[in-house]
């Protein structure tokens, strides 16, 4: 009798667990987010800290500013912030070849006609995608803590620590924000049967088209309406929510205040569940030859 712990999504979820964990691709993108994160996050502001040349900071930043914003305090608005941009991208780029790959390497085709049910398959697939995301971000929590004790101890400053409630509030938004960028590149990946047109056009979508869209949104209203519904628009809107722009003089790429920060959430929310919907229904009505 199959058991809840010994059941083909059980199975399909630690065998999709060992290929991504031997798959040097998936190390190479985490090495990647974080070393971005760190730069952008402490390095180069720090850097701008220390020699006194502000080009790197924000409108309106100070020295005394920018060390605050290196603090433990101000870790939930770090967390988030590099999101939008390249951490969306990467994202993308992980859902795209964890999905594209599989055909690619005809890894789904004898999978679906050998092994478990396809939604087992790819529901197994997911969650061990959801897990990268989610192990990614803890990584980057832990990070971003050390560092920030690392610059209070060397600059002689008091270690104060934000409120559980702001670090879950940005944790919870900016995990929802990489899963929907990631399970955008899954989408991707499944329809193009093959991760390089699956990241091709992600990027070319994320990176350009939403950026022009924006754009011409601001002179044609139709257009406007469309990119308030757009990935990239509820993303940034969502950090831009938890970061509150309004009181942040940085103006760090990709993060909007084009939503509320319940609309964005929604947004988002509608993105993530919509997604797997799509993948379902696409691997369960298509042929895998």
């Amino acid at each position: 009798m199959t058991t809840l712990i010994d059941n083909p999504m059980t199975r399909s979820t630690r065998a999709e667990l060992l290929r991504l964990r031997k798959w040097p691709a998936v190390w190479v993108l985490v090495a990647v987010w974080v070393a971005l994160a760190l730069v952008f996050g402490y390095l180069f502001p720090y850097l701008s800290y220390r020699t006194g040349d502000l080009s790197f900071a924000g409108d309106g930043d100070t020295r005394a500013q920018l060390l605050v914003e290196m603090l433990p305090a101000a870790l939930p608005t770090v967390l988030v912030q590099g999101l939008p941009m390249f951490g969306g991208a990467l994202a993308l780029v992980l859902g795209a070849i964890v999905a594209g790959n599989g055909y690619g390497w005809g890894t789904w085709k004898t999978v679906f006609t050998q092994g478990p049910s396809r939604p087992a398959t790819v529901g197994g697939s997911l969650v061990v995608l959801t897990a990268a995301v989610l192990g990614s971000l803890a990584l980057t929590l832990v990070l971003f803590t050390g560092v920030s004790l690392l610059v209070a101890g060397t600059e002689s400053q008091a270690v104060t620590w934000p409120s559980v409630g702001a670090l879950l509030e940005s944790f919870g938004g900016g995990f929802l924000v990489l899963e929907m960028w990631a399970l955008l590149g899954y989408a991707l990946g499944t329809v193009a049967r093959g991760p390089a047109l699956a990241v091709g056009l992600g990027l070319v979508w994320a990176l350009v088209v939403e950026n022009l869209l924006r754009g011409v949104g601001a002179l044609l209203g139709p257009v406007e309406a469309v990119t308030e519904v757009l990935p990239g628009t509820a993303g940034g809107s969502l950090v831009g929510a938890i970061v509150d722009v309004s009181s942040n003089p940085n103006e760090t790429p990709g993060i909007l205040e084009v939503l509320t920060g319940g609309q964005a959430l929604a947004t988002v929310a509608a993105y993530c569940i919509g997604l797997v919907v799509l993948v379902l229904v696409v691997v369960r009505r298509r042929d895998v030859a």
